[in-house]
């Protein structure tokens, strides 16, 4: 076995990662997804990151990424410690939450020394995989109950409200008003880059969902990962929410996706049956933790 050299990721490293996060696509979105979409220069960017990883000889056998938006997103059953410190060192950046495999954000978690009086949500998460021909499509959107699309400007602001209001319920966030100019721009983006849907009734707008990471492996193999639905609770346990994430699959599939990734919270039992009875099934445990207050420096070795 090669001995272990660690060191932040240049462009050129690319399809090294890409060979690691292959063999772990369903964890990975963030991370593949991401690279894809604005590569492995950090210019403080969206989707831009600083990646440190774990080399094997010319294998990487882990990475982390610290993103724009603060987060930490992992991928490495060792050397967490290294890893974490290398990319927050790289990237000038404080750490606003963590995520990936559940077992690996514990472990950063602890080397970070955060108690849960440091964070804000720390919340296990159920990882689900689908298989776009096992789609059970809602009976709703095969009639005229309810009508599918694509997001356009003129949602812009409805989602904006909404993409808050998700912040504030799902993650336990306090908004604030660069919070709410964030998930304007945000949601700009997605209905941009054609990622989000709404379902009406009545044309009226009751649910919507988005992807928040795609990723194309080639020959003819996409993966996307649902993210951000939301109900207002007015429109709750009416079927809307699955419907919504039903829609933006059935596109995604005449656009040449084969599989989905999502997940959600170990708590959220009405989001698991939806899931569940769309076809959606679970593979893993991920975990979202999010500090209350951005930590500014790597806490010192004992």
């Amino acid at each position: 076995m090669a001995e272990l050299t660690f060191r932040l990721l240049r462009q050129e490293d690319e399809n090294a990662l890409q060979r690691l996060l292959n063999s772990r696509i369903e964890s990975s979105m963030f991370l593949y997804s991401n690279m894809q979409q604005a590569g492995l220069v950090d210019n403080d960017q969206p989707y831009q990151g600083t990646y440190a990883a774990a080399f094997e000889g010319q294998e990487i056998a882990g990475v982390v990424a610290h993103y724009w938006n603060n987060n930490l997103v992992i991928q490495s059953d060792d050397n967490l410690g290294q890893l974490i410190r290398l990319a927050v060192s790289g990237s000038e950046r404080p750490i606003g939450g963590i995520l990936g495999i559940e077992e690996q954000v514990v472990i950063a978690r602890d080397i970070l020394k955060l108690g849960q009086e440091d964070l804000v949500r720390d919340e296990s998460q159920w990882l689900y995989s689908l298989k776009m021909g096992d789609l059970n499509v809602p009976e709703s959107l095969n009639t005229d109950q309810l009508i599918s699309r694509r997001a356009h400007s003129g949602d812009l602001q409805l989602l904006a409200d909404w993409r808050s209001a998700y912040l504030a319920e799902v993650l336990g966030l306090e908004l604030t008003a660069a919070m709410r100019q964030d998930a304007y721009r945000n949601m700009q983006k997605y209905i941009e880059s054609g990622r989000t849907w709404m379902v009406e009734s009545g044309g009226q707008p009751v649910a919507s969902s988005s992807f928040n990471a795609t990723v194309d492996l080639g020959k003819n193999e996409s993966i996307v990962q649902v993210g951000g639905v939301w109900t207002p609770p007015r429109h709750r346990s009416k079927g809307y929410g699955r419907a919504a994430v039903a829609a933006s699959l059935l596109d995604a599939q005449e656009e040449g996706a084969n599989r989905a990734i999502l997940f959600t919270a170990d708590n959220n039992v009405p989001a698991q049956k939806a899931y569940l009875a769309l076809g959606f099934r679970r593979i893993g445990s991920y975990r979202l933790t999010i500090l209350r207050k951005h930590l500014k420096s790597f806490p010192q070795e004992e």
